[in-house]
């Protein structure tokens, strides 16, 4: 929509609902949603749809959020990128809101641009920064760009709403504090939640740590561990600090570890708190994927190795030789306390 069109304002969070639980990514929205918000002197709204929902919407009231737009509907049981992006368009186009932010998930990053194109609209993906302009009031959005090698700030000035996603893990969940707010159940017309998509069997992975993108540390590993194998001590450390297990693309190519732990702009964007690249060099894929990591800590035995241009923390030798005597050492430590 062409701004001046329409009349918007305020901030809507897209939230995400999986198996019924309101995921954790919908606070971190929230919080900047409220800064965003308050800048602007106006109100956060929160879009949930679902099948069924065990948490208490309510609850993120507590995180900034003045209003929660609830959609119910039996097609919500699983995900399906046309309903969800038809969806969001109908949503957007009662209440217009001037900003929707949403996460950089899967999900988010499949629904969004195909509603953004329903509104005719901009939309700016993998953010790790958001603000306002103070002389424009405009969204300033900022993410990796070229491979990771510089930050853009980019501006949606002609259209509404701005559109933007954001990288889990990239915002602090806000303190919890005592708001009021309302629930609102819209009414839905049936023809969006008609799809030409017929969910035909869903499988979950048995594998508990292959969802990296919810961790607060990961422990990568690439070709410098030198056998699949090797990925055993990568899985312990990762145990050891309750962490999940990352992996470079060509690991993934060797068939050494399934595709779900690729790190990459090709896999999974992270950003937590804690990152370990071990026997990974570091091409520019792999670092826009992990670079905004709040400590990095790289293994490489080629002291060249663009992984130790972002690294905290280099250390130059054999990843298969270090990491062992690594966990060990963390094993020794923390069976002291």
């Amino acid at each position: 929509m062409r701004r001046g069109s329409v009349s918007v304002g305020g901030v809507m969070v897209c939230g995400e609902v999986r198996r019924g639980r309101i995921h954790s990514v919908t606070m971190e929205l929230a919080g900047k949603g409220r800064e965003l918000a308050d800048k602007k002197d106006t109100q956060v709204s929160c879009l949930l749809f679902f099948n069924e929902l065990l948490d208490d919407p309510a609850d993120l009231f507590y995180y900034g959020v003045n209003r929660v737009l609830a959609v119910r509907h039996e097609s919500l049981k699983y995900f399906n990128q046309e309903i969800a992006a038809k969806l969001l368009a109908h949503i957007v186009g009662i209440y217009l809101p001037e900003i929707v932010l949403a996460p950089a998930t899967t999900a988010g990053r499949t629904y969004l641009p195909a509603a953004a194109a329903m509104l005719h609209t901009g939309l700016t993906a993998d953010c790790t920064g958001l603000d306002i302009d103070e002389e424009s009031g405009l969204l300033l959005q900022t993410r990796p760009a070229i491979g990771g090698n510089v930050m853009a700030t980019i501006k949606t000035p002609d259209y509404v709403p701005q559109m933007s996603t954001v990288r889990p893990k990239t915002f602090r969940i806000p303190p919890r504090m005592e708001r009021g707010g309302e629930i609102v159940y819209p009414e839905v017309p049936t023809d969006i939640f008609e799809s030409r998509i017929e969910v035909m069997s869903v499988e979950y992975s048995d594998d508990g740590d292959s969802n990296i993108q919810d961790k607060d540390v990961i422990i990568s590993g690439g070709k410098g561990l030198k056998r699949a194998e090797n990925f055993a001590i990568v899985r312990r450390l990762a145990e050891l600090l309750d962490g999940g297990v990352g992996a470079s693309r060509p690991t993934v190519e060797a068939k050494w570890i399934g595709y779900p732990h690729q790190v990459g702009l090709s896999g999974k964007i992270v950003s937590p708190k804690f990152y370990l690249a071990a026997g990974i060099s570091g091409a520019v894929q792999h670092l826009a994927g992990m670079q905004t990591a709040q400590k990095i800590v790289a293994i490489n035995k080629d002291p060249d190795a663009p992984i130790f241009r972002v690294a905290d923390i280099a250390l130059c030798g054999d990843a298969a030789d270090i990491l062992p005597r690594l966990t060990k050492r963390i094993t020794e430590e923390m069976g002291q306390r």
